[in-house]
């Protein structure tokens, strides 16, 4: 008998989560939005809960699964007739570069550092902030990024350019903090370093948010005034 009750339990729970997953769309899908994420993690839980409590029957899953898909699409109903709402559920995304300027109060606001940063870059192909214009960090956690003119992508053939050696940047300083590790690694030395920031005017280690060498195009650098 257990079995049977399993299995009507299982057949009942999964045309649930179709008709549930059909019905409120492909949000709680692609987890657009932190509420999609919980929502989509708390549906699964309420239905494998109630698959091996043996003290629960089907008419459990149903009223559980049910109430949930009602919630679920109270709060999508009042999200697309309200905007205070909408805001409210659904967030805003920061804007954590403007400008080719990294916004350290956004990024701190989201609780995020440079490092984390510069790693949502690199997955999306982008390898140096200096590439970059501006940067938003959407709801559900990606960044959506639009490049400086000159860094947008454009096709070689089109111009009968040749081809071009690529190269890595590698950042030099990070926090006010000098990764010397990384400027020896490139032959380079204090002296160096000292010369190439002077040409920049800036002259103090502890003022710079953000050093980076990129061979082609010399040193990139953010203080954080």
């Amino acid at each position: 008998m257990k079995i049977m009750y399993l299995t009507i339990e299982i057949i009942t729970g999964f045309f649930l989560l179709f008709i549930i997953v059909k019905f409120v769309g492909k949000k709680i899908i692609n987890q657009i939005t932190p509420f999609t994420f919980i929502a989509s993690i708390v549906l699964g839980e309420l239905l494998g809960n109630a698959l091996y409590d043996h003290q629960i029957g089907v008419f459990y899953i149903i009223y559980s699964m049910g109430l949930w898909a009602i919630l679920l699409f109270v709060v999508e109903y009042l999200g697309q007739k309200y905007l205070s709402f909408r805001g409210i559920v659904e967030g805003k995304p920061s804007a954590l570069i403007k400008n080719g300027i990294v916004d350290r109060e956004e990024l701190r606001k989201n609780r995020m550092n440079i490092n984390q940063l510069q790693s949502l870059l690199r997955q999306s192909e982008t390898f140096s902030i200096r590439e970059v214009a501006f940067c938003y960090l959407e709801a559900n956690g990606s960044i959506s990024i639009l490049k400086k003119t000159k860094y947008q992508k454009t096709t070689q053939e089109d111009f009968n350019m040749s081809v071009k050696p690529v190269y890595v940047p590698v950042t030099l300083i990070r926090d006010g903090e000098v990764l010397w590790d990384e400027v020896k690694d490139l032959g380079f030395d204090e002296d160096w370093l000292r010369a190439q920031l002077s040409s920049q005017k800036v002259s103090e280690y502890k003022t710079i948010f953000l050093a980076e060498w990129l061979e082609d195009d010399g040193l990139f650098v953010q203080t954080y005034q």
